[in-house]
């Protein structure tokens, strides 16, 4: 006796499909709460380092004193670029956009790495933390070169949030300035199976490379539904410009059907657990900085949509206040993203050939069936 055919069932953007099981993070959209390796974010953020939280995602646990400083001197020493690659990001035409940069970037680190194609998983473990340590590198790197301004190089005593801001700005950051960038590392670090963790979770399961699969997973990272919102959060306050004109904007938003960038979330259907974190830093730095005008108009914004469209505000939302306040350009908010988030593409990367299967989903075609081909002189 046959066994019946079950039809396949179609899911647009394969919303509510399990790709895989995971022991790194979990996202709890219905109540609003991110989990890491079995610790709550609220649990984490402000506790640990954004390098515990690379320990973390990579081993399982917390890192002890000794494995945490280990991981810091490792960290440090895989930073420095080889010299061919330094080369071509200094030779980017200097309207480059960053994320272009480090993408090409990440690709180039793989010619220059003899191990790149080695599949054996301490290999790969250190391919990982190398792409962790030499990410920010490539884009601190970049943006310098295109100011034409002496590049920065890498400080071994400097954690890797003070490091990205010494190479950036030519100076070494004040504590504040750190604590926040490495808050929002933590933050960012890893987040479920979203759109740029899937799709190097996809590259890998060819048996491709880490350099292959952290290249996908920036340029998914890339588009404005996922990383670029933040670059838009930012751009959609100064168009405004003011707290008085914040609710035309917004009814008007509504009006036209117009995306408010940094609302809502695919997965969240209440707060996102980061946001508030965020909102705080926001908050802190507005007052030092003598510009309360980007976190009053988020605010009335956040309150705005929550009232009119039951949507709450996102990390995205929060995050843009908190890098335009450390005077981080625009077009460097989804770089920094891109730099928290590799801790995360990478444990995922690894988690997946421990235990890898091909990831080929199917289709379901729509188009016609039984044309015939006409001679192209009688088309």
């Amino acid at each position: 006796m046959s066994t019946p055919t079950v039809a396949p069932t179609t899911s647009k953007g394969l919303e509510g499909v399990v790709a895989a099981n995971t022991r790194l993070s979990d996202v709890r959209g219905e109540i609003g709460q991110l989990i890491y390796c079995g610790y709550d974010i609220n649990e984490l953020a402000g506790k640990v380092s954004y390098e515990e939280v690379v320990y973390l995602l990579h081993h399982n646990h917390l890192p002890n004193q000794r494995e945490l400083a280990e991981l810091k001197a490792t960290l440090a020493g895989y930073r420095e670029l080889p010299k061919g690659v330094i080369e071509l990001i200094t030779r980017f035409p200097k309207d480059t956009p960053p994320m272009h940069a480090i993408r090409t970037g990440v690709s180039a680190l793989g010619c220059y790495d003899s191990t790149a194609d080695d599949d054996t998983m301490d290999a790969q473990r250190r391919k990982a933390l190398r792409l962790i340590a030499q990410i920010p590198v490539v884009t601190a790197y970049f943006h310098r070169a295109r100011q034409e301004k002496p590049l920065v190089h890498p400080d071994t005593h400097l954690g890797e949030a003070a490091n990205f801001l010494y190479m950036i700005d030519g100076e070494k950051p004040s504590t504040e300035k750190e604590s926040t960038l490495d808050l929002c590392y933590v933050l960012h670090a890893d987040h479920g199976m979203n759109a740029s963790t899937f799709s190097a979770r996809v590259t890998i399961a060819t048996l491709s490379d880490m350099y292959s699969a952290i290249t996908t997973a920036i340029g998914t990272l890339k588009g404005p539904l996922h990383g670029g919102a933040n670059e838009g959060v930012i751009k959609m306050l100064t168009e405004i410009g003011s707290l008085d004109k914040v609710d035309a904007f917004v009814h008007e938003s509504l009006a036209q059907k117009r995306k408010i960038m940094g609302i809502g979330h695919r997965v969240y259907k209440v707060l996102d657990p980061r946001a508030p974190h965020l909102k705080r830093m926001a908050q802190v730095l507005s007052g030092k900085l003598g510009q309360p005008k980007w976190i009053q108009m988020s605010e009335r914004i956040a309150e705005l949509m929550l009232t009119e469209k039951n949507l709450h505000a996102n990390v995205d939302f929060y995050s843009a206040t908190v890098y335009y306040s450390l005077g981080i350009p625009t077009d460097l908010f989804t770089p920094i993203f891109a730099i928290a988030r590799t801790s995360g593409w990478t444990a995922h990367v690894l988690e997946q050939l421990a235990d890898n299967r091909l990831i080929r989903p199917q289709s379901i075609y729509t188009g016609p069936i039984g044309l015939k081909v006409v001679p192209v002189a009688q088309r």
